[in-house]
């Protein structure tokens, strides 16, 4: 018996931050989503993403990714 935990569909973690997390003191989390395309899509899916050096800027009510690359498919 495996004990892995239920995600809805679609509700799935496919990228985090581990180095963030422990160089890092996060005081406040906030979860939000993306709008991808479809080639950005199936790059994170298959593990082609890196968010390693990437950041977060909040404007005008909106937030902004900057530094994280997504290698697209051959």
């Amino acid at each position: 018996m495996t004990n892995k935990k239920a995600h809805k569909p679609g509700s799935a973690i496919i990228a985090q931050n581990k180095r963030a997390r422990h160089e890092y003191f996060i005081e406040q989390e906030f979860e939000a989503g993306l709008s991808l395309q479809g080639w950005e899509v199936k790059s994170l899916r298959a593990g082609k993403a890196n968010i390693s050096d990437s950041y977060v800027l909040l404007k005008d009510c909106e937030a902004f990714l900057f530094g994280a690359t997504f290698q697209p498919l051959t």
